[in-house]
């Protein structure tokens, strides 16, 4: 988006936002997101009526959330969904629609709009019960809003049963030294010192609550992830197979 707007009369809100291409921007996620929606229906047809199992794996940034979804994955048999994974993949794809918005999002430290990650989210999960009969989901990274747990029920509702959320706590130090490390061969822009500190600000402000919100309910399980991945795998496996 550029600093200066072209709408007629020269109007703009104090951010430079030009006020018509928010208007356009909000219609295109819009148009595109219920395109998603058509899409996920119309491959559902041919599946059965079982709910998919699901995890929520959350926690902030550098906890180690995929490296364990992914250990959980191999050997247990469980799908690992990445919210920003996906998210990831759509940005990159050449003439996607959402591509600039996710973008913008991620590179502010700020969370993508809900209703574009759950139904990426769900897209995947039909597609892989259709392709695989895969029905157990380990989702990484998500909810990490209230506009991800609104937009969950409504796009996702009865489909799933959520089991419970593996939450990874680890101290804020710890987590940006493991996120520098990573910084240098990952290539991936929000792991600068810069947007660190934003989606440490994002983590606390908005994906906090949420853990609590699900603590109150009894379906939070934390485990301290300042430990050895073997350690860190080990509590978790027992979780799992409880």
């Amino acid at each position: 988006m550029g600093e200066s707007c072209n709408c007629k009369g020269g109007s703009s809100t104090k951010l430079g936002f030009c006020p018509f291409s928010l208007v356009l921007f909000a219609g295109t996620a819009f148009t595109y997101v219920t395109y998603l929606q058509n899409k996920s229906k119309k491959k559902s047809i041919t599946t059965t009526d079982e709910p998919f199992r699901v995890v929520f794996v959350l926690g902030g940034p550098g906890a180690g959330k995929g490296t364990q979804c992914e250990l959980l994955s191999k050997n247990h048999g469980w799908a690992h969904l990445s919210a920003g994974d996906l998210l990831r993949a759509e940005r990159k794809k050449e003439g996607s629609q959402l591509a600039t918005i996710i973008n913008t999002n991620i590179q502010a430290g700020k969370i993508v709009p809900s209703e574009i990650t759950t139904q990426l989210i769900y897209n995947a999960m039909v597609e892989l019960r259709q392709t695989y009969g895969q029905i157990k989901f380990l989702i990484d990274g998500f909810p990490r809003s209230e506009g991800n747990v609104n937009s969950w029920k409504e796009i996702v509702g009865h489909a799933a049963i959520l089991e419970y959320v593996l939450f990874f706590e680890c101290p804020f130090d710890i987590l940006t030294s493991r996120l520098l490390e990573r910084g240098k061969t990952s290539g991936r822009s929000d792991d600068s010192l810069d947007v660190i500190r934003k989606r440490f600000n994002t983590y606390r402000d908005e994906s906090m609550p949420i853990i609590d919100m699900y603590e109150k309910e009894g379906k939070v399980r934390k485990i301290m992830a300042d430990r050895s991945i073997e350690d860190v795998y080990a509590e978790v496996e027992s979780i799992l197979k409880k």
